[in-house]
């Protein structure tokens, strides 16, 4: 059974993490994202997207301006700031939807949740920019940390190296007065992992658990999932959703997925087993 807990998120909201599997829609509006670039990125287009996300399941809606795919041309602040803020505040206005900023800038950050966001999602871990720990401090907002390898030198075991770099981004955090129920970690699948890597920390998950958080995991149409299955990215949700179910079972707690129907279907039943299980 994994165990409950309570995520603190800014605007005064909680998640309850654990009973049930937490689905967390991919929401790009961006013109270059691996799999689903440029089809977001008008406000009209990407609400529509986020309602339909919301409607087969999602409990968050994860925003982001800036395409973070292997050899991505990287964007300013104010050109983030021009795809995202719009989105974010047509998506709060008149609804109760629990908003994610997928952002490594603390700008970028401050100004999703003033705009409405409850979360940012930082796959650099706080080792970019780490007044994003600050903003979070300030706001009350959840704080999603990922592991990534890129820019660095890797230790060569896949959950020593998790556990380094993950120790570090949670010392940022509780150094800036960001409290341990704001946090979630991300292992960072598909982030300077090669397939062998990625399956290796699906195998290991279990032992992640010794760093005290809950885990958040993003395989969604990952280029490790075509790896083994052949399967070109907009042919990989069934991939996806068999990664999901397995992670569930192993302990993680929040999914961040594209294809939203296929991994609630999967995770339900990962649920069902956990439950028959107590």
């Amino acid at each position: 059974m994994i165990e409950t807990r309570h995520w603190k998120i800014a605007h005064g909201r909680t998640l309850e993490l654990g009973a049930q599997a937490c689905i967390m829609g991919v929401l790009n509006v961006t013109p270059d994202s691996f799999s689903d670039g440029g089809r977001y990125t008008a406000v009209e287009s990407a609400v529509a997207r986020a309602e339909a996300m919301l409607a087969e399941g999602a409990a968050i809606i994860d925003i982001g301006g800036e395409s973070t795919r292997p050899g991505a041309a990287p964007v300013g602040a104010a050109e983030e700031q021009d795809r995202v803020l719009p989105v974010i505040e047509a998506l709060a206005k008149g609804r109760d939807t629990v908003l994610s900023i997928d952002t490594y800038r603390a700008e970028t950050a401050a100004l999703a949740i003033d705009a409405g966001a409850h979360i940012v999602n930082d796959v650099w871990g706080l080792y970019k920019e780490s007044a994003i720990a600050e903003v979070a401090a300030k706001t009350g907002a959840g704080l999603m940390l990922m592991h990534t390898g890129r820019e660095r030198e890797k230790l060569p075991d896949v959950i020593a190296d998790q556990f380094a770099f993950l120790s570090r981004s949670v010392e940022i955090a509780r150094k800036a007065g960001v409290a341990d129920g704001q946090i979630v970690l991300d292992p960072g699948f598909g982030f300077a992992k090669d397939p062998q890597e990625n399956a290796e920390i699906m195998a290991r998950f279990g032992e992640l658990a010794g760093l005290g958080f809950p885990f958040a995991v993003g395989t969604s149409r990952k280029r490790f999932i075509g790896h083994f299955t052949g399967r070109d990215v907009e042919e990989r949700a069934v991939g996806t959703a068999a990664t999901s179910a397995l992670l569930r079972l192993k302990g993680a707690a929040i999914f961040r997925v594209h294809d939203v129907a296929e991994n609630r279907d999967a995770l339900r039943m990962a649920d069902a087993m956990l439950a028959a299980g107590k």
